[in-house]
């Protein structure tokens, strides 16, 4: 069998100890950037195969299956680098449930889906949520709720947006409508009247903070540096909302949100009223998973959802997170790690992350 020499892998961007730990700690990450093959089997393998390992003096690196198929070695029957990973044969199959979701008139449940995907109802779910960031349910509710908003908007009635939406009886739907919009449908089409919503401006060390929430929970948390002009954005979200100062109770809610600012470390034990497309809570659910002190760059998020040529899409839902810090989109950099924009202002993002850092 012969022998390819070593060779450097730019994509990978490191040195061949670097590969070997790799494949010695079954890299699923390396997956794709590099394969390397054992003289005395005559095979090529992904980083992660669960084979035995080589001995390292019969292992040689290719940069590609061509590489080490033109090199005299067959692909592994156990790991088959020829094919897709097992990552991408995952991330085409929740593809695949997300189109049957948006596409049924009645939202298929979990025994369907995971049937159609041959896998058991536990594997689909846990995976399912693992790319996407939310679970076959939560996904299915919030593209209810997307379809809910947009009939709400263009139909001329309620009821006609009820049908328009895909609910086949009005029934079922006002026994969801408050899970699905947060609010009722009439007070949605009125832009939030009679939605009562608790408010309160408070200092950090940030600058200003205002923390805004309704029934549900907390629905806004605002940084800048003119208080008035966070009332304003404020009112431009909820234009017929019943805005309220906040009680004592409520106060205490703000010290909650400003302690966590201050010391991320104590994390933000308060209900959240989360709301936006079905996208744009997949990204928000995302970077509810970077831990503090972490970051990720847009793409990134982007893989993680499912969605690898998204990051500009990516980009827009962080910028239209209404709740700073307790959806951390500030954890979001740029791919070679620079810091992106922040809504909030860039000196804050970078203070958010020394801090988070230093914890």
């Amino acid at each position: 069998m012969p022998a390819l020499p070593t060779q450097n892998n730019p994509a990978f961007n490191a040195d061949d100890d670097a590969r070997w730990a790799a494949v010695v700690h079954r890299d699923a990450g390396a997956d794709g950037q590099f394969y390397y093959s054992v003289s005395t089997t005559g095979v090529y393998c992904r980083p992660s195969c669960p084979s035995r390992l080589a001995r390292r003096e019969n292992v040689r690196f290719h940069a590609t299956c061509a590489d080490a198929e033109q090199a005299g070695y067959r692909p592994c029957k156990r790991c088959k680098p020829d094919q897709p990973s097992l990552t991408e044969q995952y991330a085409t199959m929740v593809a695949e449930a997300c189109r049957q979701i948006k596409n049924a008139e009645v939202a298929p449940d979990l025994d369907t889906l995971a049937q159609q995907a041959g896998l058991s109802r536990f594997h689909f779910h846990r995976i399912f949520k693992a790319i996407t960031g939310v679970t076959p349910k939560g996904y299915a509710t919030a593209h209810r709720a997307q379809q809910v908003r947009h009939a709400l908007a263009r139909s001329a009635t309620i009821t006609d947006a009820i049908y328009g939406a895909g609910f086949n009886s009005s029934g079922r739907f006002y026994a969801e409508s408050k899970q699905i919009l947060g609010i009722t449908p009439t007070d949605f089409r009125a832009g939030g009247a009679d939605t009562a919503i608790r408010f309160a401006v408070g200092e950090c060390s940030l600058g200003a903070i205002l923390v805004a929430a309704t029934e549900m929970g907390v629905c806004a948390i605002l940084l800048g540096d003119d208080a008035d002009m966070l009332v304003r954005d404020l009112q431009d979200r909820f234009p017929h909302a019943e805005l309220t100062g906040g009680d004592s109770d409520f106060e205490q809610w703000v010290a909650q949100v400003v302690g966590f600012v201050e010391a991320p470390a104590r994390g933000l034990d308060l209900p959240l009223d989360i709301r936006g497309t079905v996208f744009q809570q997949r990204v928000w659910q995302a970077l509810r998973q970077i831990p503090a002190g972490s970051t990720a760059s847009y793409s990134e998020i982007a893989e993680r959802i499912g969605s690898p040529k998204a990051a500009r899409a990516v980009a827009q839902a962080c910028a239209a997170n209404a709740l700073a810090v307790a959806i951390p989109c500030h954890r979001v950099v740029r791919n070679d790690g620079a810091l992106s924009r922040y809504r909030w202002g860039i000196e804050r993002k970078r203070t958010l992350l020394i801090r988070e850092a230093a914890k």
